[in-house]
């Protein structure tokens, strides 16, 4: 009786951290959105998020040019990152981009070897390593545990992202609460600042969702050159509501 206690007590803890440890994580979704520069509409976004038969997790984004802009500047952009859940955090393992504009091609991968703590960055042709740190982001994943984080009542100060083959912070501050019209309809969301720690210059606005589970469904950027790029949410799937 004492071994079939101390079982179920095992089985119990082992329950509640496999139920907490999947609370973190947004539900699956696909959500598209209309792409801006400054009042032009140049563009569009997909991104996906979903599980691979092997368990591994995977955040897809896809922007291209579209209609007359697409005739003139043809530019279409693919990241992916391949993550896992590794006790209660978000773990990248490995993050690829690939970027044509026009006649030009940029492909560019980034892999995390946790137990040679290493990073191995490739752009192109040229590879280098760096060493990993604890709770180290790619410039996709940090956008779902941005979402986690929201949702459980958080509001993170910065995260650790590789980015560009070097280490870089990425600073948040909250703004405060907006009603947001939307072609869905309006959203009380949470209004972010986001500055990265080595471009004091650009500056990016989020508008999460809380009905949405803190889905960002509106992005705005200040280039260096400052034309504003902006994209607002067109549709979305999963999350508790289909509108595709």
């Amino acid at each position: 009786m004492l071994v079939k206690t101390h079982l179920f007590l095992l089985y119990s803890l082992i329950s509640a951290s496999v139920c907490l440890a999947g609370d973190k994580i947004p539900p699956f979704f696909e959500a598209n959105y209309t792409l801006y520069s400054n009042d032009t509409k140049v563009g569009l976004m997909q991104r996906r998020f979903f599980q691979q038969e092997d368990g591994k997790y995977i955040f897809r984004s896809e922007s291209k040019t579209t209609g007359f802009i697409a005739l003139i500047k043809k530019v279409h952009m693919l990241e992916v990152s391949t993550w896992d859940l590794i006790g209660s955090y978000f773990t990248p393992l490995n993050y690829t981009y690939h970027r044509i504009k026009g006649k030009k091609e940029r492909d560019a991968e980034i892999n995390f070897n946790w137990e040679k703590k290493q990073i191995t960055n490739r752009v192109n042709e040229s590879t280098w390593h760096m060493q990993t740190q604890a709770g180290i982001q790619d410039k996709l994943l940090y956008q779902l545990s941005l979402m986690s984080d929201l949702k459980s009542a958080h509001i993170p100060e910065n995260y650790t992202v590789a980015d560009g083959g070097k280490i870089k912070q990425y600073i948040f501050k909250r703004i405060n609460d907006e009603i947001l019209k939307t072609p869905l309809g309006e959203f009380k969301t949470m209004k972010l600042s986001l500055h990265k720690s080595n471009n004091k210059k650009q500056e990016t606005f989020l508008w999460c969702a809380y009905d949405l589970n803190f889905l960002p469904i509106k992005v705005t950027n200040t280039e260096k050159d400052d034309r504003l790029t902006t994209a607002i949410i067109k549709s979305v799937s999963g999350l508790g509501i289909n509108n595709n």
